[in-house]
């Protein structure tokens, strides 16, 4: 840097020196740490209060110090005393790092407190248990195999995943742990003869290497002695063991159960710590009130070993076996020279360090002020006059391009530059770079170099791209990720033509203008072309089977008929809707009070980062309960998306206001599993939580009934019991709902009688429509939550002939790493023959089977001990579909997955990949030859859409219509099938704000027309700058669906970060389609121009004053002139299109000025 005191940073001199910098705000902290780092050789570690400010960090120096190592420590991620294990991953990526540690010079090591309390595998393990291989070894695959089985290799088929291996002749697949990449080694007799890394998806091999190191597959030793040295330190840790005791009996037979990790301290004469593999010459950073964050974690670490060690079944090892305790962790940090790095100014004295360092003051752009750039303005020509310096940083490429068309209008010029290093090594005072830097700050005084990043410029928090690959985001609308995978042949309904079939996209030169069209097909192989700029007019066909989609002709009447019974239809249910909206205002609610302290004691203690979608829910559930109308919500999400914890919110809060909660789900096993995570939720507060099922002895239940009569009880979990009509609460003033569309007639009856008395609150897993949750705002609360959590991955998905090995291999896999497996064959009557089979094949699996005929209590114990572990396979029918969840069921195979439905596919699969480990579904099929056409294109669909977030829209499109039904009725599905799913919620929006507004909905006004425009000018995505006509769709559409500046901005920075810089032809794309809505909102239903003029086309009523349009005329007559009652003439002489664009942008501007009010 150019600065002084960055050079002159004070620096520990020796082992256990301590000395303090200060004052490190915003950005200075990583700015700081990476100039200190430079001066010095040795290995720095970085000690943080939690996880979220390590990858911070990681991320900021990996910027500042591209010629240094940075690495984060990563955690296990799992919870203390879990039932499952890290992620393989994770370990390797562990291992890795704790094996490079022994070289590192002039490197970074980042770990979060939490992370550095647990102890680790001792050095000698590591080093000792690691192989070496390189070309020209001398090797026979028998001894190889050895060696890996030794290591804790896994032997499969294909090779997939960290850990695993196959053999097959002379050629070696191995995935070694701590690698990026897995290598295929290939032999010439005993002679290792090359080295390849290879492609897990497509398994094709490329670039050599000349050798390769492999680290143990596992954090603790799995050859005989280890596992001899386990089972002793167990019976004498634990006593003797018996059969029921599943973690002792599976590592006696070699496997590994979920979870082991949490026993690792059996496997050795005594566990290491980080501390361990640090050279003594490191210097420790310290960020952050440490010894809190210590405390904090050290307690949960504590809470959760006394709430979980009661289990016989599974007893657990002390806190401190694991753990270092909170005086041992200091201790070991201070053998070390230390840096404690503070936000705060420090007082002077020996040993601390203040930088020169300020915060910004505020420069943001404000759009909503008369002069929205003048602050920043001003704060640019004040640091100019005191001849500083000003850095703009923005997070991306995308974000760049964005800045810079924000900043023209203020007139300031920025030179771009590759790094902040370049700039401060530049004699520019101004300048723009493109980093990760989070916030903004001033860097010394007389001369200062303020940084500023793109959140304090324009105050919007831009989300960290870097880490992710570009998903579509899930609240996007379903239609437009629809329209992106339209396939040739599929029905599309065109709004003013009704059905008909895609045909693709087609670029023609039309009068020297390329322009993109859809190609439709309709009846008697008409053809009609869709120019990319009326793509609105267009929504994807879904109503039921493709095949069963009318195909209409174009220029009759079926289509305007059809849309004209839709519309008398869709007012009806919006009239209903409305009237349910009116009895819900009419009806108070209980108003809860909200205790800010211990509410926030009770979210802080949820040990997972909530997702966007899950924060919007809780907020919108804890603004229904606070306020004066009942609530009466439904959240709608994925399995193991985070309903639960959505309950447990509003169940807190009502028990903090002294009412009871009662949980209703419909079977006893879910009311079991829901109990037991209840009364673990609410563990360290003094809530008391109780379950009402037929698990309970009568006993039981009779003094579980007297406490709730009592109000002894806060929170009371149970089946359709619950409500009947002898049972009585003290003070019930919150109802959870589970799944209500699997509770009777009856029940829902019930149900809906206690609305008028309490706050209910619905939770359900069938997809919920977006159109639909806009459709009935204010009628029935709806949230979806539809971003899966951190760190869940997509199950990767295999359509395979039915085979014995194959079926061997899925499930040896899966219980090898601790797993269990669903095994799905729908057969009642050969259930248990195939359960049979399975146990043959695969005899280190205990399996059993559970269907639908079986009583219904043998079929409770069977999933409660599957649940519990007692088997890893379980050969079941459909009844699996909706369950309990299994978080360590990582596996799925469906026998004659041809004979099921894409959705029950789906829904199916989904019962796997609960936790962050990588789930598998294999979906087995009979014959290949023998399959239908449908069968292969649901199989093949299933498979390609493995991504979380793009296709689930698709997948579940049969789901969505049958959520829709739930909430408005079933006779509505006829009009849906008539007119497409799509274009009948976008009709029943409006007719909803229509009627909400006191107008009388009608087809014309259901039907919103968007302004056309036609400058002839080419305006598309050119297929070089998008390969892929799906992707080129898909994009036109969200272009064409934009709602306002600000989407159009985020889809601009999306285009460049993901396929570069806009050609022309596309800024002209958006140039358009920002003039369509400026027109829109004017009235303005078409504007049309060429080199010699053209028009403007108003509404009845349009908002543009005709006083301007006579005035206009009256000046320039020559220009200007009407064609009828609504049209504008403009005589114009201009070839260059770009420039008639701006002409026309600037008359639009003239009407904003001119509206009529």
């Amino acid at each position: 840097m150019a600065f002084e005191q960055w050079a002159a940073l004070p620096w520990v001199k020796s082992q256990k020196d301590k000395i303090q910098w200060g004052q490190l705000t915003g950005s200075a902290l990583s700015i700081a740490i990476a100039e200190g780092v430079k001066q010095q050789n040795d290995l720095v570690l970085i000690v943080t209060p939690d996880t979220p400010s390590a990858l911070r960090l990681e991320t900021e120096l990996e910027y500042l110090l591209p010629d240094n190592p940075v690495m984060v420590f990563p955690d296990w991620e799992t919870l203390p005393y879990d039932h499952f294990s890290p992620h393989q991953d994770i370990i390797s990526a562990r291992l890795a790092t704790l094996n490079t540690l022994k070289n590192e010079q002039q490197s970074v090591l980042i770990v979060p407190v939490s992370t550095l309390m647990l102890r680790t595998a001792p050095a000698s393990f590591i080093y000792g248990s690691t192989l070496n291989f390189k070309v020209g070894d001398k090797l026979d695959t028998h001894n190889l195999r050895s060696n890996l089985e030794q290591a804790g290799y896994l032997n499969v088929q294909q090779v997939m995943e960290h850990g695993e291996y196959a053999i097959r002749g002379s050629i070696v697949d191995l995935y070694p742990m701590g690698s990026v990449h897995p290598f295929r080694l290939d032999f010439f007799d005993d002679e290792l003869d090359s080295i390849r890394l290879f492609d897990v998806e497509t398994q094709r091999s490329d670039e050599k290497v000349d050798k390769i190191e492999l680290l143990p597959a596992h954090e603790f030793p799995t050859n005989e002695a280890d596992v001899e040295r386990f089972r002793i330190n167990y019976r004498d840790k634990f006593g003797a063991s018996s059969e029921q005791d599943s973690v002792y009996m599976q590592v006696s037979k070699g496997t590994w159960p979920a979870g082991i990790e949490y026993y690792m301290p059996l496997f050795f004469e005594k566990l290491a710590t980080i501390f361990d593999y640090l050279p003594n010459t490191t210097t420790v950073m310290q960020l952050g009130d440490l010894e809190h964050a210590a405390d904090t974690f050290w307690h949960d670490v504590n809470v959760r070993y006394e709430n979980r060690k009661v289990d016989p079944l599974r007893p657990l090892l002390a806190p401190s076996e694991l753990y270092q305790p909170i005086n041992e962790l200091f201790s070991n940090l201070g053998e070390f020279a230390r840096i404690r790095l503070s936000q705060a100014k420090l007082p002077t004295k020996a040993g601390n360090k203040n930088l020169n360092v300020s915060e910004l003051p505020a420069v943001r752009i404000d759009h909503k002020q008369h002069e929205p750039y003048g602050a920043f303005i001003n704060y640019v020509a004040e640091q100019k006059k005191k001849k500083s310096r000003i850095l703009l940083s923005v997070e991306s490429d995308g974000r760049r391009e964005s800045l810079l068309s924000v900043l023209k209008p203020s007139g300031l010029k920025f030179k771009e530059f590759e790094s902040l290093q370049q700039f401060t090594q530049s004699q520019s005072d101004v300048g723009l770079i493109v980093s990760p830097l989070e916030q903004s700050v001033v860097l010394g005084t007389k001369p200062s170099l303020s940084i500023i990043t793109e959140q304090e410029l324009l105050g919007i928090k831009v989300s960290q791209r870097r880490r992710r690959k570009h998903k579509y985001e899930a609240s996007q609308d379903a239609l437009i990720r629809n329209l992106a995978e339209l396939k040739e042949g599929q029905p599309i309904v065109h709004l003013d033509h009704g059905v008909g079939r895609y045909q693709g996209l087609q670029t023609i030169d039309a009068a020297g203008v390329i322009t993109e069209f859809v190609t439709i097909t309709y009846a008697g192989e008409a053809k009609l072309y869709v120019p990319v700029s009326a793509l609105h007019m267009l929504s994807r066909y879904s109503g039921g089977e493709e095949a069963s989609a009318p195909l209409h002709k174009l220029g009759s009447d079926a289509w305007e008929k059809a849309k004209k019974r839709a519309a008398e239809k869709v007012r009806d249910v919006a009239a209903e809707l409305l009237d349910i909206y009116a009895q819900r205002q009419a009806k108070p609610g209980n108003k809860f009070a909200l205790d800010g302290q211990s509410y926030r004691q009770f979210s802080d203690s949820f040990p997972f980062e909530e997702t966007d979608d899950q924060r919007n829910a809780i907020e919108a559930v804890l603004g229904d309960m606070q306020s004066k109308l009942a609530m009466d919500r439904l959240v709608c999400g994925d399995v193991g998306f985070g309903k639960t914890e959505v309950a447990m919110r509003a169940a807190f809060v009502a028990v903090n206001d002294n009412k009871q909660v009662a949980v209703l789900v419909p079977t006893t096993l879910l009311a079991q599993q829901h109990y037991e995570n209840f009364k673990d939720r609410f563990a360290d507060f003094p809530i008391e939580v109780g379950v009402l099922s037929r698990f309970n002895s009568t006993k039981e239940q009779k003094d579980t009934l007297e406490k709730m009569a009592d109000g002894k009880l806060d929170i009371v979990i149970g089946t359709h019991k619950l409500i009947q009509q002898d049972i009585k609460f003290n003070d019930l003033g919150l109802l959870i709902v589970d799944e209500e569309h699997r509770f009777g007639v009856r029940q829902k009856e019930k149900i809906k009688s206690l609305r008028a008395d309490v706050d209910i609150l619905t939770l359900t897993a069938t997809p919920i429509p977006r159109t639909l949750n806009m459709a009935m705002s204010g009628m029935r609360d709806l949230s979806i939550i539809a971003t899966p959590p951190a760190k869940r991955l997509a199950v990767k998905t295999f359509v395979r002939q039915r085979d014995s090995d194959l079926i061997r291999e899925a499930i040896l896999r899966e219980i090898k790493r601790g797993g269990q497996v669903y095994f799905l064959h729908n057969n009642v009557e050969t259930i248990e023959r195939v359960s049979q089979e399975i146990s043959e094949w695969v005899p280190e699996a205990s399996v059993t089977s559970a269907h639908g005929q079986m009583r219904e209590q043998e079929l409770e114990q069977i999933m409660t001990d599957f649940y519990h572990q007692k088997y890893n396979v379980l050969v079941c029918t459909t009844i699996i579909e909706t369950g309990i969840d299994v978080p360590t069921a990582n596996t799925i195979i469906m026998d004659r997955a041809d004979k099921l439905g894409l959705a029950q596919l789906h829904q199916l699969r989904g019962r796997v990949g609960r936790s962050h480990h990588q789930a598998y579904a294999y979906l087995l099929t009979g014959d290949a030859k023998a399959l239908s056409k449908d069968a292969t294109k649901r199989l093949q669909a299933i498979e390609s859409l493995e991504d979380l977030g793009a296709g689930f829209a698709l997948a579940t499109h049969d789901l969505e219509i049958r959520g829709a039904g739930e909430l408005l009725g079933d006779d509505q599905s006829g009009q849906m099938q008539t007119i497409g799913f799509s274009l009948y919620m976008e009709m029943l929006e409006q007719a909803v704000n229509a009627l909400k507004n006191g107008k009388e909905p009608t087809l014309e006004n259901l039907l919103q027309q968007q302004t056309e425009v036609d400058l002839k000018l080419p305006a598309l995505l050119p297929d070089d700058y998008i390969h892929d006509v799906n992707a080129r769709l898909g994009m036109y559409k969200r272009i064409a669906s934009c709602a306002n500046l600000a989407d159009m901005d985020e889809l601009q920075v999306e285009l460049i970060d993901r396929f570069g810089l806009l050609p022309d032809a596309t800024k002209n794309l958006f140039s358009m389609q920002q003039l369509k809505m400026r027109a829109s909102d004017l009235g303005i239903t078409k504007i049309e121009a060429n080199p010699k003029g053209g028009y403007f086309e108003f509404s009845q009523n349009t908002k543009v004053n005709p006083s301007f349009i006579i005035g206009l005329i009256q000046s320039a007559p020559h220009v200007y002139k009407m064609d009828g009652a609504n049209k504008l003439r403009f005589a114009i002489n201009e070839v260059n299109p770009r420039e008639r664009l701006k002409m026309v942008t600037a008359m639009i501007a003239d009407f904003e000025k001119k509206v009529s009010h």
